[in-house]
């Protein structure tokens, strides 16, 4: 039985070397990196320890490679991991602008990513797990949303549970069924990761954070929620207590990958037995290592980095 399951979008990433660097013009690219939201938070899960299996699709070219070697060395099962003949590996284009913000030129449809598959086989070995983690930028086609909506339901019939990373970006939701997806992921999971912005989606009229965080976890399934608040830490919200927990410290090269890594250090973490708080300080010195290195999953660190991480300001183990 695997700790972890999760499916999703492999890519080949290229990061630009200056800020503010434009897509119709002539600049420098760092990459190719492996990358894609699910593979970022798998790596950091496996790389913890966590046993991990992936389920994606790439091309049959050096960017496919690439990632399947980085997703193998770092010990995630790849059985699942599809090799495309006829189309390339998904790539990613990403541009830092001077507010902070990014841009991004993706090929994700067109690209071995988009046609990704799961038979039946693949789906048993898969659903074998603890929990299944969910991203919300997989939700991407409707053929991706099947395969979620599959894999989640196999997993829950084996008693599995669901965590979940909605990710909501405007370009995402206006695809068709993606909003509702996302909702309904939101409904059935038991383990639910927003940020800042995911809340804000989701609140009805007249709430803040606090009192959306409180409805959900007390409309819905879920039975934790954990707010991601970037350099500013998280707050994990369960039916008996709201539990605060500070960021680190730490200055910034990179933030892709920040919240993945997050994620997988979290549901690593419970995977392996860690009471919640401390879960919350291994996700939050996970998040605050991944941003100190340039590269999507460059950042992804092992349990013993983290402890050391946390040891540095003070945090008992």
């Amino acid at each position: 039985m695997f700790d972890i399951t999760t499916s999703g979008e492999l890519l080949a990433e290229f990061m630009a070397e200056v800020r503010d660097q434009r897509f119709d013009t002539t600049g420098r690219f760092h990459g190719p990196f492996a990358s894609g939201a699910p593979a970022i938070f798998a790596s950091q899960a496996a790389r913890m320890g966590a046993r991990v299996a992936y389920a994606g699709r790439v091309g049959d070219d050096g960017f496919g490679d690439l990632i399947v070697a980085r997703l193998r060395d770092d010990g995630i099962d790849v059985g699942a991991v599809q090799r495309d003949l006829e189309r390339p590996t998904g790539t990613a284009f990403v541009s830092y602008q001077a507010d902070g913000s990014r841009r991004f030129i993706f090929n994700l449809a067109h690209s071995a990513a988009g046609q990704q598959t799961l038979d039946e086989d693949q789906l048993e070995r898969l659903a074998a797990c603890r929990y299944c983690h969910v991203m919300g930028s997989s939700l991407s086609s409707p053929a991706a949303i099947a395969i979620v909506r599959r894999l989640v339901a196999r997993v829950r019939d084996n008693g599995g549970q669901i965590s979940f990373d909605p990710n909501v970006r405007d370009e995402l939701i206006e695809r068709p069924g993606v909003r509702e997806a996302l909702l309904e992921l939101v409904a059935g999971c038991d383990i639910f990761l927003p940020s800042d912005a995911d809340l804000e989606w989701l609140a009805a009229a007249g709430e803040d954070a606090e009192r959306t965080a409180q409805r959900l976890l007390s409309e819905q399934r879920m039975s934790l929620l954990v707010l991601k608040r970037a350099a500013a830490g998280c707050r994990a919200y369960t039916a008996s207590e709201v539990i605060e927990v500070p960021g680190l410290s730490v200055e910034e090269v990179d933030p892709t990958g920040a919240g993945d890594c997050f994620g997988g250090a979290l549901i690593a973490a419970l995977a392996a037995g860690c009471e919640l708080h401390q879960a919350l300080r291994l996700a939050n010195a996970a998040g605050a290592h991944a941003v100190t290195v340039l590269g999507p999953m460059e950042g992804c660190s092992d349990l013993a980095t983290l402890e050391q991480r946390l040891a540095a300001v003070g945090e008992t183990q």
